[in-house]
């Protein structure tokens, strides 16, 4: 994870270039995601069970399983 380029983003989403902003806002959603599919997937490495995931995430188990059960 680049933590430099997620501050840089976040940083960027309080500009008052509403065009800046909007495209600090896309980037910061894929490198999220992109985060986000990387935690997944170490943590069902670590047998994290779906459910166990989901909870984290905030999302029901049947939500996350379908996003990240074939990943």
């Amino acid at each position: 994870m680049d933590s430099a380029t997620i501050h840089t983003l976040a940083a960027d989403a309080g500009s008052d270039d509403p065009i800046v902003a909007l495209r600090a806002v896309a980037g910061l959603r894929r490198e999220l995601d992109r985060v986000e599919a990387v935690a997944v997937r170490r943590a069902r490495n670590s047998n994290a069970s779906w459910q166990l995931i989901a909870l984290a995430l905030g999302v029901s188990k049947q939500a996350v399983h379908k996003k990240y059960g074939r990943s």
